[in-house]
């Protein structure tokens, strides 16, 4: 035992319900690279504690996620596999669950990981000494790195979003010494100050944000490291990339109705950060800026052709807007030649966005909705490779195939996104006989991918 060495427990999350028949292959690659990532951790052996927290809802994946850590034990791992009853509160109530094992009491930290997580043996070693040398510190975040980046165009979009949060939003947020959020993995946490700010909180679909807030406003300062990097996983299908950004937006919209007068009250940190958190973090970057995104882009400039006593002018419509989105591509410089359609599929996705955050705004409808973000691991460079051999059983199946094709066209549909696609198209046309601003190249290129996403097929395109 090395007694100068804090004692760490990792908790990795898992929250499966595919379709055993056609997904069990992916969910192998995903939990197996991120278990052995895990078991791969650069610490003394008697010092960490490796959990995994299996919500799956099937037995047959139960079974492999229990074999892989009885696999890894056998070899010395301190690993345990907790499952619960119930999913109840999803990933929070997985987390503090967790939290109540009698093993715990012993740790110090926990770092956590989303089962399509895999950090570098190192990632304790580089992280640990800025909590034990800062006693003040709660949380060092470390940055994402997407394996799938290249796998499609929607892939690389995500990676020019998430590279300017990590980028701009995160170190800033770290440098300035201002409150920042928890992004809920590849972060270690203070088990104290978890303590402190009252556990694992499932009110909201973002626990890790709630987690954060009640941190900060009890005094803790968190950390991010740039160069403390783990791979992950973006969702390579438009449907699972909808489903998620539901969550993201709707939820933190949920957690500021539910928690906006606590922040007002609190008396432990100074008034300038309170005006931060609920300004800044809250208002500004987590509820307005998809509304203005939609509205402007694609309410209010479309309505300018069709009344013409509103005037927007060029400044406005064109020069303030190209600046700032060339100022968020500086993440990703590599995908600068993606910028324009970038700009484009954003707008789009601002009416998604805005409608989960109204929806977490009224919680009401779908503001507690959890649907897990599906994850294809190394099986998607496979898919392509496999064939039936068997042509009686293709010859049976055919009518089958043929009915999950149409279900599947029919759930690939967004309406709303068709609907506002016609509208553009209409004031496009208008706007091409009438107007005098020449807003139809814009607003036809604009239609354009509002009936891609209609349609569902952003993801496919390579």
């Amino acid at each position: 035992m090395v007694e100068s060495e804090p004692k760490v427990y990792i908790p990795e999350s898992f929250q499966v319900n595919y379709d055993v028949s056609s997904q069990i292959k992916m969910i192998w690659d995903v939990y197996k690279v991120s278990i052995g990532a895990a078991c791969g951790l650069s610490w003394p052996t008697d010092r960490l504690v490796i959990q995994v927290l299996d919500d799956s809802t099937d037995p047959v994946v139960k079974q492999l996620v229990e074999m892989e850590c009885q696999r890894w034990a056998s070899k010395g791992i301190n690993i345990t596999y907790q499952i619960r009853e119930t999913r109840g509160g999803y990933k929070a109530g997985a987390l503090k669950e967790g939290l109540k094992r009698s093993y715990v009491k012993h740790c110090e930290y926990v770092v956590i990981f989303d089962a399509d997580f895999s950090p570098p043996p190192d990632f304790l070693r580089r992280a640990i000494p800025f909590l034990v040398g800062n006693p003040e510190i709660a949380l060092v975040q470390g940055r994402w790195r997407f394996v799938n980046a290249n796998e499609c165009l929607l892939t690389r979009m995500q990676e020019m979003s998430l590279d300017y949060h990590f980028t701009v939003e995160q170190e800033v947020g770290s440098a300035t010494h201002a409150f920042f959020g928890f992004n809920g993995t590849a972060g270690i946490w203070r088990i104290a100050a978890i303590n402190e700010a009252g556990g694992w909180k499932d009110r909201t679909t973002v626990e890790d944000m709630d987690l954060a807030v009640r941190a900060s406003l009890r005094g803790w300062k968190f950390l991010y490291l740039g160069d403390l990097q783990a791979n992950s996983e973006l969702p390579s299908t438009l449907r699972a990339f909808r489903f998620q950004q539901h969550r993201w937006s709707c939820g933190p919209a949920n957690l500021f109705r539910k928690m906006a007068m606590e922040i007002i009250r609190n008396k432990k940190v100074k008034f300038w950060k309170k005006v931060y958190v609920i300004y800044s973090f809250f208002l500004v970057r987590k509820i307005v800026a998809h509304m203005v995104t939609f509205f402007f882009y694609c309410l209010v400039i479309p309505l300018t052709i069709l009344v013409p006593e509103v005037h927007v002018p060029i400044w406005g419509a064109v020069y303030i807007p190209s600046i700032i989105t060339i100022l968020n591509s500086v993440g990703t410089p590599r995908s600068i030649h993606l910028l324009f359609y970038w700009i484009l599929f954003e707008n789009v996705m601002s009416l998604h966005r805005t409608k989960a955050t109204l929806i977490g705004l009224l919680e009401y409808g779908r503001a507690n909705e959890w649907v897990v973000t599906e994850k294809l691991g190394d099986s998607v460079n496979n898919n392509n490779n496999k064939k039936d051999k068997s042509g009686d059983a293709a010859k049976k199946t055919n009518v089958k195939v043929q009915k999950k094709t149409r279900s599947k066209f029919m759930e690939r549909l967004n309406f709303l996104e068709l609907g506002f696609a016609v509208f553009l198209f209409f004031c496009g046309c208008y706007d091409y006989v009438h107007g005098k601003h020449n807003y139809f190249i814009y607003l036809f290129l604009q239609t354009l991918t509002f009936t891609i996403v209609g349609f569902g097929y952003v993801g496919t395109i390579v």
